[in-house]
């Protein structure tokens, strides 16, 4: 898809900054030529450098100061968000990360901005931080699969889609939501790859995929670049997974219960990257380097039929 225009000279407002695919979307805008406002909330210690020409400390449910942040922006990256259901108690971690988008997107529809993107999840669906024994409705997973929440991560995640939609419906906002798989720098994917590696069947739920940042980063720079008009989900991931075995051995012992809507050749990932392509132009380019190799009969237990009923 042709981008409307480059980021070169543009405002860009980046919230959770000094995370992890947030320092590396701040260096890569920042070397696109845009000029990046980078907001973060404050911490104990130094704050790590981030490349933005202009830096602020804040709470992205903070009304002022997301007024403060906006200034001059045209386009908005929102990432700010708690991780993870375990980090903060449950109450917390639903409510900051819904507050956060809601008030972030509100200010910027109020404002005119006609894109942004926002961080969703491969957790949007609920599957990896699910407490009970539950397997995707089908694979290869999409933006249509249905959802089965089971931790305020996952509701968060899904409420923000929401969100993005309501803010598209009534202010007219462009927005891509990401659904990020496990995304970080190489090395630590290659350790989180060495751990499936052993134990396949924990990367079940989230289809064996990553992303390196730097692709992260790129992606958000197609989805700002982006002539797509409304809010969708798009899942972005590697092609490949992060194990070195077949996708169709992998899904024949550990995927039993969830419907397969096609095959799948050598390490295929077992998501539908077809929303990445046609609406962002994606592509990953940052693949792990993993020689491919039989699964062995000891490699874990078959799953149980356990996939849901959608």
């Amino acid at each position: 898809m042709e981008a409307a225009a480059g980021l070169a000279g543009r405002r860009i407002l980046v919230t959770g900054a000094e995370g992890r695919i947030g320092s590396a979307t701040c260096a890569h805008l920042t070397e696109l030529g845009a000029r990046v406002t980078a907001f973060s909330l404050p911490m104990d210690g130094p704050s790590p450098e981030v490349a933005a020409d202009r830096v602020l400390h804040g709470d992205t449910r903070d009304d002022a100061a997301v007024q403060e942040a906006l200034e001059d922006v045209e386009l908005v990256v929102h990432l700010a968000a708690i991780p993870a259901p375990h980090l903060a108690d449950w109450t917390t971690v639903f409510a900051t990360n819904v507050v956060s988008t809601f008030t972030v997107l509100a200010h910027a529809g109020e404002r005119g901005i006609q894109r942004a993107v926002i961080a969703s999840s491969i957790n949007a669906y609920g599957g990896p931080f699910n407490s009970h024994p539950v397997l995707p409705a089908y694979y290869p997973l999409d933006e249509r699969l249905p959802a089965d929440l089971d931790d305020p991560y996952s509701l968060s995640k899904a409420t923000d889609e929401n969100t993005a939609a309501m803010a598209s419906r009534h202010w007219g906002t462009d927005i891509i939501a990401l659904r990020f798989p496990m995304t970080a720098a190489q090395e630590n994917l290659l350790e989180h790859a060495r751990q499936l590696t052993e134990d396949p069947q924990q990367g079940a739920t989230e289809a064996w995929s990553y992303l390196d940042v730097r692709d992260a980063a790129r992606a958000i720079e197609l989805s700002l670049l982006s002539t797509a008009r409304g809010a969708y989900p798009v899942f972005v991931a590697a092609e490949t997974t992060c194990v070195p075995y077949p996708t169709e051995d992998l899904l024949d012992r550990y995927g039993r219960g969830s419907q397969r809507l096609r095959r799948f050749v050598g390490r295929e990932v077992p998501i539908n990257l077809t929303a990445a392509r046609t609406l962002l132009g994606f592509e990953a380019v940052h693949l792990l380097p993993i020689e491919p190799g039989p699964l062995s009969p000891d490699q874990g237990p078959l799953s149980p039929d356990q996939g849901t009923d959608g």
